[in-house]
């Protein structure tokens, strides 16, 4: 079916746009619902634009110029039927339109693009969600070829306005330019990349550590009063004290990763899925356990099958950070039965303290940082404090000892004497 032409007597020929008076507002005419193609009379040559609105969406994208004094190329100087179909090309889709790779895909299609990317590579969707809860419906209905890096920096900084830290920012703006990254791939047309490499760079000094380190003695008592209060949530805590495993990685162990005979106890943890690497879903890594954990995680997983989970809540489901498998609570009884503050103690206490305690036990930082699925650069960034003491104690125990000769004005005193 030919598309409408949309007739616009001023505007069809350059004779009629010359008599236009010369405004800084452009004149508008209505060619789809939301859409409108614009021209604004200058000095010179005028510009045509589109104009998208909607429930809370409205922008503006200027299309090139009009073919008032030169002849049009069909690429930056359009005639007016030129500048219709420019327009029609560059506008959103309207709700209830089907998927048309003519189409310039959105930011809203490009997060929807990523997270299903996410899903099928066994990644976490929430890379993706997370950044659509904090963008605005004027960016999130935009054509990704349409982005420009002024407003992706006004949209970064104004996280900060939320009362996000830096370091959540850094990360919510990289799902986003994730997802972005993918469109781009995907849409050969898009080519403004330049948009978000600097509209969404990484906020400078935004990674404090906030770290929690307990002693073991306290890291006992959390696992004694988990044990106290529910023998599954004991059980979970206790494997991540030990491990030092992240709760999606721990939620993820299965029986058959579980080694309870032998000399080498060990458990075979799942690695957390974060990073680039495609296949981490599939990868374990071996981390030793101490026998009695050994001995209480076999009973917990006697006569059940190997692809079983092997934690679960006392109500069977696998622990984890949805809504209906919230730890928080729990944990948060926890640690005030232990004596101490829940808003300061969490969960990745344990980890943290895992770390620490294998820095000073002078474990090597790559051994360190494999055990925990991280790496070598970010246990130097965030357990400095704690590398120097224990390097500084290697290092001293190797200093050469010199035995310093005696003053010559100095003179023994006789035996004796």
């Amino acid at each position: 079916m030919p598309t409408k032409k949309v007739r616009a007597q001023r505007l069809e020929s350059a004779s009629a746009r010359r008599k236009l008076p010369i405004s800084k507002k452009p004149l508008y005419v209505k060619i789809a619902p939301g859409i409108r193609l614009g021209y604004r009379r200058n000095e010179g040559p005028g510009t045509w634009s589109v104009r998208v609105t909607g429930p809370g969406v409205d922008w503006i994208k200027r299309i090139g110029l009009a073919d008032d004094h030169e002849p049009a190329d069909g690429r930056d100087v359009l005639t007016y039927w030129q500048a219709l179909d420019q327009a029609r090309k560059l506008a959103r889709r309207q709700p209830g339109d089907p998927v048309d790779d003519s189409r310039a895909l959105t930011v809203s299609e490009a997060l929807t693009l990523y997270e299903k990317d996410l899903i099928s590579r066994g990644g976490s969707p929430y890379n993706s969600k997370h950044a659509r809860l904090h963008l605005p419906a004027s960016i999130l209905s935009k054509p990704v070829a349409l982005l420009g890096p002024t407003e992706l920096t006004k949209w970064r900084d104004s996280l900060l306005d939320k009362g996000l830290a830096p370091s959540t920012v850094n990360r919510t703006k990289t799902g986003l330019r994730a997802a972005l990254e993918l469109a781009a791939k995907h849409d050969l047309r898009i080519a403004n990349r330049r948009a978000w490499k600097v509209g969404l760079a990484a906020l400078p000094d935004a990674h404090r550590s906030r770290n929690v380190i307990l002693d073991d003695g306290t890291v006992r008592r959390i696992v004694a009063a988990a044990y106290a209060r529910d023998r599954a949530l004991g059980l979970m805590v206790e494997v991540a004290a030990v491990t030092g495993a992240r709760l999606s990685q721990l939620a993820r162990l299965e029986v058959g990763d579980l080694q309870a005979d032998g000399s080498e106890l060990r458990l075979h943890m799942p690695l957390s899925a974060k990073g680039r690497r495609r296949n981490k879903r599939h990868e374990c890594r071996p981390l030793p356990i101490t026998p009695a954990l050994a001995s209480v995680l076999k009973q917990e997983a006697a006569g059940r099958p190997g692809d079983a989970p092997l934690l679960v809540r006392s109500n069977g489901e696998r622990w984890g950070h949805g809504r209906r498998r919230h730890h928080r609570n729990d944990f948060r009884a926890v640690v005030e039965a232990a004596g101490l503050d829940p808003d300061v103690v969490t969960l990745s206490a344990m980890r943290h303290s895992s770390i620490v305690r294998m820095l000073v036990n002078n474990v090597p930082i790559r051994v360190v940082a494999a055990a925990h699925d991280t790496s070598s650069k970010m246990i130097e960034a965030s357990y400095s404090k704690h590398i120097s003491g224990f390097t500084d104690r290697l290092a001293r125990a190797a200093l050469l000892q010199i035995e310093q000769p005696s003053a010559a004005n100095v003179v023994p005193l006789a035996k004796g004497r």
